[in-house]
């Protein structure tokens, strides 16, 4: 059910969205040199490395690693990628991985693929069995700010709770938190 369910929201999202998926990518292509899209690998269910897609917010040269761990990262952002992470508008390509079926709308957030701690203890507390979300219970419990060790222990409660209607409401409380602006550290 929950297959069928992100495959009739994200045709829907994906068409629905269609006019700003094209604004943002004429928005990226107009203010920085590069590809609109940022093919990231990720980490998907059962540890299966997918290529994940995001409107690109950073230079071409920034390294490949998780914002968080870059010594400045706000010297690697676009003209436009501050405003596109702040409204989360970066992350309406995954559309495509969610039609697709490496993501669903909601589970935890896919790691990249040089986050080896986080992809450890998420194998040891079982999350690693579920497919990757655009959104999550850690993310509308602390998201960019969140230590890896809490975010895990969220994810794990998530594989504890998960429902139909648990995942509805982690997609309201995600709408009301990118309406807000919370948790957004870059």
């Amino acid at each position: 059910m929950k297959r069928l369910f992100d495959l009739l929201l994200g045709l829907a999202a994906g068409l629905c969205l269609l006019l700003p998926l094209l604004l943002v990518a004429l928005l990226v292509r107009a203010t920085s040199r590069g590809p609109v899209l940022y093919w990231s690998d990720r980490v998907g269910r059962h540890n299966i490395i997918f290529k994940m897609p995001k409107f690109r917010t950073m230079k071409l040269d920034t390294p490949a690693v998780a914002t968080h761990l870059l010594s400045s990262p706000d010297r690697f952002l676009t003209p436009v990628g501050s405003l596109l992470r702040k409204t989360s508008l970066d992350e309406l390509p995954q559309i495509w991985s969610i039609i697709k079926g490496d993501m669903s709308f909601v589970g935890p957030r896919p790691a990249l693929f040089n986050q080896y701690d986080l992809i450890e203890l998420r194998t040891q507390y079982g999350v690693h069995e579920l497919v990757p979300g655009l959104t999550g219970w850690a993310q509308i419990n602390g998201r960019d700010e969140l230590p890896i060790p809490q975010k895990v222990q969220l994810d794990a409660e998530y594989v504890r709770r998960r429902s139909f209607w648990f995942d509805l409401r982690i997609l309201w409380l995600t709408f009301v938190k990118v309406l807000r602006r919370d948790g957004v550290s870059h």
